[in-house]
């Protein structure tokens, strides 16, 4: 069954426009106009260039203090546009959390677009993770479900499996298996997106470019593993093997890196199928990564 959280604050244009005033005046007369109230965020476009962001819930506040303390530094020297903070907001009276001003990107979200139209995009998304996958220092954000050893997600991914809502279970449960066989990541924890589906990447119309990689609130670190399930989230099979030759030499060092991006495609996917009946975009891209997983010829054995 879907399991899209309550919201614990209602937020409206009249507390936004109150909280640019009181913190932003120089942009609380721009036009202001609500475009979502997902998961985590509610999220306003601002005028023509900006975005407003704002936590639903308390758990969702802790993950933008992590994008306000951390991106402005990690993606300053990205070779794409990110959805990191231009001003922070910080808790008031108005508002108990931390809320981000972000730029607004006026293309299309990749997830709205045939898979092999993503094939063009696959240099890019690879550059920006050459780029963003370096180790963290001590502190970085922990996430329980991104970038931990996959063991840690077995008993999520067996209940997603066991529910109905996960076609072809069986098959999938011997491909989450082998991945649970294979020796952890080797080296240091890397920074990673932790959410890296074509819901969070927007493109430029025509789909031949990566305007902008968003949303970074499961922003965490350790096995790079995570973010490469990008491979099966967003392509299909030309589309993988042109985004895993753009990533070069990387992660040659660690010959299951990507059967583990295998089994975290599997372990997004399960969670998508078994989560998103309420939401059909995520329920179809859940579907789809499943079919990219189960009818792949790997070509990296």
């Amino acid at each position: 069954m879907a399991n899209h959280p309550a919201a614990e604050i209602f937020v409206d244009t009249h507390l936004v426009q109150r909280l640019l005033r009181e913190q932003h005046p120089s942009l609380a007369d721009e036009p202001l106009l609500p475009v979502a109230n997902g998961w985590d965020n509610y999220i306003f476009r601002l005028g023509a260039d900006h975005a407003v962001r704002l936590p639903r819930r308390v758990s969702a506040a802790q993950l933008t203090a992590n994008e306000q303390q951390w991106l402005p530094g990690l993606t300053s020297n990205l070779p794409v546009a990110t959805s990191a903070p231009v001003l922070a907001g910080r808790p008031s009276e108005a508002f108990p959390w931390p809320w981000n001003i972000t730029r607004w990107f006026d293309g299309v979200e990749v997830s709205l677009q045939p898979r092999d139209r993503n094939t063009a995009l696959a240099n890019q998304l690879a550059g920006f993770l050459n780029v963003f996958h370096q180790p963290a220092p001590p502190g970085f954000p922990y996430n329980a479900v991104r970038g931990v050893p996959l063991e840690e997600r077995n008993d999520a991914v067996r209940d997603r499996l066991a529910s109905g809502m996960v076609p072809h279970a069986a098959r999938v449960r011997e491909l989450w298996e082998a991945g649970l066989k294979l020796p952890p990541w080797p080296g240091p924890a890397l920074w990673l997106h932790g959410d890296l589906h074509p819901g969070n990447l927007v493109g430029t119309a025509d789909g031949s470019t990566l305007q902008a990689v968003i949303d970074f609130g499961d922003l965490t670190a350790g096995d790079p593993a995570t973010d490469l399930a990008a491979a099966w989230l967003v392509f299909d099979q030309n589309g993988r093997s042109a985004f895993r030759a753009a990533l070069g030499s990387q992660y040659d060092g660690d010959p299951c890196v990507w059967g583990r991006a295998q089994a975290w495609a599997v372990c997004m996917a399960s969670a998508l199928l078994s989560n998103s009946d309420d939401h059909p975009g995520m329920y179809l891209l859940g579907s789809e990564t499943l079919m990219e997983i189960l009818t792949d010829v790997p070509d990296w054995l």
